[in-house]
Order: structure tokens, then sequence, then C-alpha cells
């Protein structure tokens, strides 16, 4: 009963080497977003200077935004490929359209988020 309950606690699958590297990446992720930002803040003199710095590139961060969406989109595109022909159902494709329209829909609300915050 203790070796239950001790199993209840401490799942396997939280200690595995995998999740580790994926909260180091995330980790990293914010860490580097963090110091971005406090570097920036320094540079431009201020919080204030920072968001004007910031408003003032808009359209360089859109564009970043596409080419991180290309990038992610051609990823998935030749993931999805391979996918499909190691698991040929058609349970495998309605699978990969769900996902699909969940991420578009979720880049068009983020998208359109900043688009009203900017006005």
């Amino acid at each position: 009963m203790a070796e239950t309950a001790r199993t209840w606690w401490r799942p396997a699958w939280l200690f595995s080497r995998r999740v580790g590297v994926a909260l180091l990446w995330l980790v990293l992720v914010i860490g580097i977003a963090v110091a971005v930002n406090v570097v920036g803040i320094r540079v431009v003199g201020g919080i204030d200077g920072w968001e004007h710095w910031l408003r003032a590139h808009t359209a360089h961060f859109f564009v970043w935004r596409l080419v991180v969406y290309a990038a992610t989109a051609y990823g998935w595109w030749r993931m999805s490929v391979r996918l499909r022909q190691r698991e040929p159902g058609p349970e495998t494709h309605q699978r990969l359209l769900r996902i699909e329209i969940a991420a578009v829909v979720t880049v068009v609300l983020l998208e359109a988020s900043q688009l009203l915050r900017a006005r």
C-alpha cells in the first residue's frame, strides 16, 4: 500500500529525461526573454523608452513572427507527410486536421489581439 501511494505522488513521466530537457529549454527561453527585456530597458533609459522602442518597431516584429510561422508550418508539413506515410489511416488524417485547425485559429487570434492592442 505504501508503495502505491509513493508511486502516485511521483509519476514516472514527470522525472523522465525528455521532460527534464523540455523544462530546461523552457527555463532557458524564459531567461533569455527576461535578459533581453532588462538589457533593452537599461539601454533606452527606462520602461517608457522601451515601450516606445517596441511600438516603433512593431512592423519588424510582425515580419519576424511571419518568418517564425512559416518555418513552423514548413516543419509541420514535413512531419505530417512522414506521419501519414507511417500511419496512413483516416484517423491520423482527422487528428492532424484538428490540430492544424486549432493552430491556425490560435495564430489568427494572437495576431488579431496584437492588431487590436496596437490601436
